[in-house]
């Protein structure tokens, strides 16, 4: 499946040599933004692997717009710009840029740098997903364990004897742990 692309460029002849340079790599671009705003707006409707964002446009500049766009979605955001100053390259870092390519560039080394953005992404979202994976076990761990501290107050249960029980019942009544977890201790909170 093709990889879908966003991309704001507030130069239309820029954006329609580097939008052609992805279709003619194998890329899709699915929406196209001459402004920040439109691009937030785009990211907002389109669901995007990649958004390839201009620093300097009009309303709304790329670093800003990378800036809201990375705190609203999981989507990389490679920057294409005639800038190479230090001071953007800084803010750069606080958005959710993946990568910096400084204007003009050619095709051999932009569609490789795009692929490797969009590698990036995946990678981050593959990691994000682990992180979240993670998170529910230790919470449904933490509603467990405040289970069995119920049963070892209320019946004097050892907290080996307390797990046994929950699992008992998980497998008699056909729930997982944390459902009857969380019965127990609604029932005797």
């Amino acid at each position: 499946m093709k990889k879908k692309i966003l991309l704001a460029e507030d130069e239309s002849i820029v954006r329609m040599d580097t939008s052609m340079m992805l279709q003619d790599a194998g890329f899709d671009v699915v929406g196209e933004a001459e402004d920040g705003e439109k691009a937030i707006s785009l990211a907002h409707q389109l669901e995007v692997d990649l958004i390839i964002m201009d620093i300097k446009m009009p309303n709304l500049g790329g670093l800003k717009a990378s800036k809201i766009i990375g705190d609203k979605y999981n989507v990389p955001i490679l920057l294409l710009t005639a800038y190479s100053q230090k001071e953007y390259i800084e803010k750069a870092k606080e958005a959710n840029i993946v990568g910096y390519i400084v204007k003009p560039v050619s095709e051999e080394q932009f569609i490789p740098s795009v692929e490797m953005a969009i590698h990036q992404g995946e990678v981050s979202e593959k990691y994000r997903d682990e992180v979240n994976k993670a998170d529910q076990r230790l919470e449904e761990r933490k509603i467990i364990e405040q289970a069995k501290g119920i049963l070892i107050d209320q019946f004097g249960y050892t907290e080996d004897s307390s797990f046994k029980k929950i699992r008992k019942i998980s497998m008699n009544k056909q729930m997982n742990l944390e459902k009857v977890a969380r019965r127990i201790i609604k029932k005797y909170s």
